[in-house]
């Protein structure tokens, strides 16, 4: 009966072991990514991403297009989130349909981490190349140690054309042109299988003996040391040995053949240049915010004040890369991905001129299916129940002004 219940044993190990094996090689293609599922306050209080451009919305493989935009670190960032010190600026895409040729953050090549400060506004730039075909999610993003990846909005590309034309041709530091795609492709297909090879050559060496219960038997008996045979140790020397072996020969043979190598560059980039934002003229005070659940809707209590030399009015409202417009004030002519705009999703109670020196209280509501579909309005059961944003106001020649807020939020159930 141990017996057969053995044999039973090995038969599940080695099934379970194919079945580990071909998951290995089945990656199903994903499409967008899980941005919704962030935290809200993470999305509100720490990067505020706008003026954004997708130069593309259908390349071909080998072609590029570029991100830009400016963002803007909040001031009341979050205590639950490590500050950005160490930033990495990223591109959020479903694996490497795209390589990044280039980033840039106020005009300085950026290939490795920045520190960035808070309440300070950059101009970024990334230059993409496209690899596979598809359909894809193309998003910003900003990778933050102890942070994680604070990820921004999202376009659809289209990429047309064939995998297999796609070239990523380098120069090496010794005068070698390279494609990074197909360099040394078969070294490493054979590094693999070899490994791969000699991992279950142990493993089979082993499973030819009893496995599960009569190895438990023995070990209940107290006869453990009998499970492994003289034979049996100096296989695993000989395994160790060899491996050692191997490495330490292959280490030096390329250290032989590539004298001349680089290590990767993981150094901090600080003194990044910001933005020299005009300061606004207009200052605004929070006298109360509400989120109404059933209407899908944000309503501030707002206190403006002019200060400037012009007559203002309010346009947009962006948070979490939604953009609440007042059609009456702005329309968008920039592209923007249809899912976070809302082109009739900001509504003011008295949205007149403003004339210089006058100060007004308004009722401001953003309303939009956006609300639910991102999630935004998880917020309000978050332990601290705030919410952030750019509000624009714009002179009557069309020049805009940014003004932060940041406030409670209180939900209403009616």
């Amino acid at each position: 009966m141990n017996i057969i219940k053995d044999k039973v044993a090995k038969l599940s190990f080695v099934a379970l072991l194919v079945t580990v094996t071909a998951a290995m090689f089945y990656t199903p293609t994903a499409s967008a990514h899980g941005e919704k599922s962030q935290a809200a306050f993470m999305r509100m209080r720490t990067i505020h991403w706008y003026d954004l451009n997708w130069s593309k919305e259908e390349v071909t493989v080998n072609d590029t297009m570029t991100i830009s935009g400016k963002f803007f670190v909040f001031t009341g960032w979050p205590e639950t989130v490590d500050k950005p010190e160490s930033a990495f600026l990223n591109i959020g895409i479903p694996g490497p349909v795209f390589i990044r040729a280039g980033s840039w953050i106020g005009g300085q090549l950026v290939p490795r981490s920045v520190s960035l400060e808070l309440g300070e506004t950059y101009e970024f730039k990334v230059l993409l190349k496209a690899r596979r075909p598809g359909d894809w999610h193309i998003h910003t993003m900003l990778n933050v140690e102890g942070g994680g990846p604070i990820i921004g909005p999202g376009k659809w590309v289209t990429i047309s054309g064939k995998m297999s034309d796609f070239k990523n041709p380098i120069t090496t530091l010794t005068g070698e042109t390279i494609d990074l795609e197909t360099y040394n492709l078969s070294n490493i297909y054979f590094w693999h299988a070899f490994w791969y090879a000699l991992g279950l050559a142990w493993v089979l060496y082993w499973i030819r003996k009893p496995i599960f219960v009569p190895r438990h038997i023995a070990v209940e008996a107290g006869k453990a040391d009998s499970l492994i045979s003289a034979t049996d140790k100096k296989v695993a020397m000989a395994f160790a040995a060899g491996t050692i072996g191997l490495v330490a020969f292959s280490m030096g043979s390329t250290n032989e053949q590539y004298p001349v190598t680089t290590p990767l560059q993981a150094g901090l980039l600080r003194g990044i240049k910001s933005m020299e934002v005009p300061q606004s003229t207009v200052a605004v005070k929070v006298v109360d915010a509400t989120y109404r659940v059933p209407g899908r809707s944000m309503q501030m209590t707002l206190e403006i004040t002019n200060n400037g030399d012009d007559s203002v009015r309010l346009g947009e409202f962006n948070t979490a890369g939604v953009r609440f417009l007042d059609p009456a004030v702005l329309e968008d002519e920039t592209g923007y991905p249809d899912d976070l705009l809302a082109e009739e999703g900001l509504t003011v109670s008295d949205n007149s001129p403003l004339a210089p020196g006058e100060t007004r209280t308004v009722e401001v509501t953003a309303s939009d299916a956006a609300w639910e579909v991102y999630r935004l309005a998880d917020l309000i059961y978050d332990p601290d129940s705030r919410f952030a944003g750019l509000l624009f106001f714009f002179n009557e020649d069309g020049t805009r002004q940014l003004v932060t807020v940041d406030a409670p939020l209180i939900p209403t159930f009616i």
